[in-house]
């Protein structure tokens, strides 16, 4: 190494820094300058960083310029909000309300809002203009030097959630109502301003006056039948209202059917004329402790009502509700509405269009629970939405906080929901719990270490009063697993470990210690029999995923069914479609439970379209194979013996010179959702049948890293893709229909009016006759669909919801 090369770098840097800091002296005020020795020290962490400039009376004229040259047309003069951004001088943002975080959002700018990003203004610019925008909230009074009320804060406490009343509209850490503003960070204001909002309600808390654009604070209206309705507005606009009611039901409101609608710009709080100076006292103590939402306090809240367990075991006797990931727990992803039908579905069209703008396509399965629909955008994007209008009423947006350099598949798959709780996954493999009722979050879980491959993409499973979480990472030789948390704390309960590991039954099928790179993931929502109180969950590839040599054995318990005791995670019984994989034929698809005949007899089914091409039939009580049909060329599988075992064709394994074998690595299908139609008895599904040369090449492991050791090469010929009906019992293919693009995400929808719709790659939403496979309507969305469509009603109307690219799209029949 040429070590004064280094030295002569770093002289050059001296000489240049010398030189910016002399040519500062000459244009910038001394007091600017005397911050900047903080500002050039800082780490390459905004959101974490104080402002250099805080409190520097010449930074915030030079912030003041700045503001009317890029801010006042659409925030108002002194902050004071405008018709296109909201009020700067209360103290308050959404985005994050400390100095890095305003920083942050100045310059990247808000996606999916008239916020844009000023990233060509220079840093000290950009603290400038946070130094001017927090002078826009101080106190009128100095904090320091105000009277401060003596209060008790343990007493405090007391009156607050008791003779006070505050918590039947206010929360402090998920504790209390959802009516009003969330209190956790009421000790950001000062001990005089919070006196001042509970003697005066309607005081600015900030001091700056009631100029400027308000928000109205409270709504009155009266309905065409007589009734009136009083509440908080949540969202609108021209032609819906949602209004949350003082006792805390939210209302969704058509204002056709409005005669009147009355604006108040005031709060619905009343004044604390019940409580004597030095209670007033004590509730001031208590709101000053509160510093900021604490996920240690809001993990022990009680938070009552919303979805209960009984309603979710009862998902198929509420048809206009989508409660979990497949519509129900035994994985029908089936809607038996019936309003939309082959003889109308040609008038079908769009009600409304949810923006999701984000740094991925949806791939989320909205779930729709009494007229709210829960969903997932990009990553760390959490939803509530309006069903009936696709308005807004709550989003949950959460940054990474630990990255992957390697990591892939950069999309959630959904949420699940149970009392007011709604349950999603992260990128950086977390578990997290929101309140239903805002959006605001209840606790944090890390499920595995992302720097090792893991992440957590897929919905999870409500199972009683267990929260059943797997996790992604198969291309990573992350060994998997299957965990079982309590709804309410977020602690786990059981694992079930997918590659068995030392001492555990099936350790003896990977040679030495290639099960530490077993990879097994269980990255899709599995099925739930609450009869047979059986958990079955489908697991993935084994690692590497394409050289089986290098772990010889059956290598369990990749690529199979697992059925598990939900109570205790314990293993019942297994089925594994493919041994010693090594196409990369993950069994992550749906497991449909389904009771028919077999041989003239009464049985409990589990039936599976797998990735290797096969249809698969099995006893769900004991695991007991009974059929295997291909629905798409394949050529691996030369029959099975009397257990069920796949007998493995010659030449059929990945090999260094290349092996021509069907499927392909996409498969025969993917993790889209199929569909079970029971009156019919039939399952629906997106099918690809192609060929693919794999390729097996060594590949040394490391841990975070793709380990694929080798590669699949298409071959000459064009694949057929395809929509197709098989019978549930025997796999005979009713019928199909043709499309032009293959998809491993887009999937179909079966109802009960016998309307089929089916989601194409190419972004099209399609109505096929359910008993015939003919074209009935088609809507072209303009993006890539990578997901399935699902279907609720509002009010007694039929909607068909689906997602393309970043919009989601809901259809329904004209009124």
């Amino acid at each position: 190494m040429d070590l004064s090369r280094g030295k002569n770098c770093h002289i050059r840097a001296a000489i240049l820094k010398v030189c910016f800091v002399g040519m500062l002296r000459r244009i910038l005020p001394l007091s600017i300058l005397a911050s900047l020795a903080a500002l050039l020290a800082q780490e390459h962490a905004p959101e974490r960083q104080k402002n250099p400039f805080a409190g520097n009376a010449a930074a915030s004229v030079s912030g003041s310029r700045l503001y009317g040259q890029a801010c006042q047309s659409c925030h108002g003069g002194g902050g004071r909000g405008g018709d296109r951004g909201p009020a700067l001088n209360t103290g308050v943002f959404s985005r994050g309300s400390a100095d890095g975080e305003i920083f942050l959002t100045i310059r990247n700018g808000v996606r999916g809002t008239q916020m844009p990003g000023f990233a060509g203004l220079k840093t000290e610019q950009l603290w400038h203009l946070v130094t001017y925008i927090r002078s826009l909230s101080a106190s009128p009074t100095n904090p320091a030097t105000a009277t401060v009320p003596s209060g008790d804060p343990t007493a405090g406490s007391l009156l607050f959630f008791g003779k006070a009343g505050c918590a039947g509209c206010h929360e402090v850490n998920a504790r209390g109502g959802a009516v009003g503003p969330d209190l956790s960070g009421a000790g950001r204001f000062s001990a005089e301003q919070l006196q001042r909002k509970i003697t005066d309600p309607n005081a600015d808390p900030s001091g700056q006056g009631r100029s400027g654009r308000r928000q109205p604070g409270v709504v009155r209206v009266n309905a065409r039948d007589g009734r009136e309705y009083a509440g908080v507005p949540r969202a609108e606009d021209s032609f819906s209202l949602i209004m949350m009611e003082k006792s805390g039901h939210l209302l969704r409101l058509d204002k056709s059917q409005l005669s009147d609608i009355f604006y108040e710009y005031r709060s619905l709080m009343p004044a604390a004329a019940v409580l004597s100076a030095q209670e007033i006292g004590d509730v001031v103590a208590f709101l000053r402790t509160q510093k900021g939402r604490d996920l240690a306090s809001t993990v022990q809240a009680d938070i009552p009502g919303g979805l209960t367990w009984a309603r979710l075991r009862n998902a198929p006797f509420e048809p206009a509700n989508w409660l979990t990931y497949w519509g129900n727990n035994h994985g029908h992803h089936y809607s038996a509405l019936k309003e939309i039908t082959p003889a109308n579905v040609g008038r079908l069209q769009a009600r409304w269009a949810a923006q999701m703008p984000g740094d991925s396509i949806i791939e989320a399965t909205p779930l729709v629970i009494d007229g709210i629909m829960y969903t997932a955008g990009s990553p760390g994007e959490v939803f509530a939405i309006d069903a009936r209008t696709g308005l807004q009423i709550w989003k949950y947006e959460r940054r990474q906080k630990i990255v992957n350099p390697y990591e892939s598949n950069r999309y959630s798959r959904g949420v699940a929901v149970l009392g007011n709780r709604v349950f999603f996954g992260t990128l950086d493999a977390v578990l997290i719990a929101l309140d239903a009722r805002t959006g605001l979050p209840l606790w944090e879980t890390q499920v595995a270490d992302t720097m090792q491959g893991y992440s957590v993409t897929a919905s999870p499973l409500v199972v009683k009063d267990k929260l059943i979480v797997g996790v992604a990472g198969g291309e990573y030789g992350a060994p998997g697993f299957l965990d079982a948390y309590d709804p309410a704390t977020g602690k786990r309960i059981w694992r079930f470990n997918t590659v068995p590991q030392p001492g555990e039954f099936g350790h003896d099928t990977w040679p030495g210690d290639t099960w530490k790179r077993g990879a097994g993931a269980t990255w899709l929502t599995g099925s739930y029999d609450a009869e047979l109180d059986t958990l079955y969950w489908a697991t993935g590839n084994p690692g590497p995923d394409l050289d089986a040599d290098v772990r010889k054995g059956d290598n369990l318990y990749t690529d199979a069914v697992v059925a598990l005791d939900p109570n205790t995670g314990k293993r019942k019984w297994h089925y594994q479609f493919t041994p010693n994989d090594s196409h990369d034929w993950d069994a992550n698809q749906d497991l449909v439970l389904i009771d028919r005949l077999w041989q003239g007899q009464p049985r409990k089914l589990l039936v599976q379209a797998n990735r290797n091409g096969f249809y698969y039939v099995l006893d769900r009580t004991n695991g007991k194979f009974l059929l295997g049909r291909p629905f798409v060329k394949q050529t691996w599988n030369a029959g099975f013996d009397e257990g069920g075992r796949p007998l493995m064709a010659p030449n059929s394994q990945a090999s260094t010179e290349g092996a021509v074998v069907y499927p392909s690595l996409g498969g025969g299908t993917n993790w889209q959702s199929p569909s079970y139609d029971p009156t019919r008895g039939w399952l629906y599904l997106s099918t690809n049948e192609a060929g693919q040369r794999y390729i097996k090449t060594p590949e040394k492991y490391e841990a975070g890293k793709q380990y694929w050791s080798g590669r699949g090469v298409g071959l000459d010929e064009p694949p057929i893709p395809a929509i197709k009906a098989l019978d549930a019992v025997t796999g005979e293919t009713m019928w199909q229909f043709r499309i032009a693009q293959g998809s491993n995400a887009a999937g179909v929808l079966a109802t009960g009016g016998g309307t089929l719709f089916a989601a194409t790659r190419e972004g099209n939403l399609i109505a096929l006759d359910a008993g015939t496979g003919a074209l009935l309507w088609r809507f072209q969305t303009g993006a890539t669909i990578a997901t399935a469509p699902i279907s609720y009603a509002v009010d007694g109307k039929q909607y068909v919801a689906v997602g393309s690219g970043g919009v989601l799209y809901s259809f329904a029949l004209p009124d």
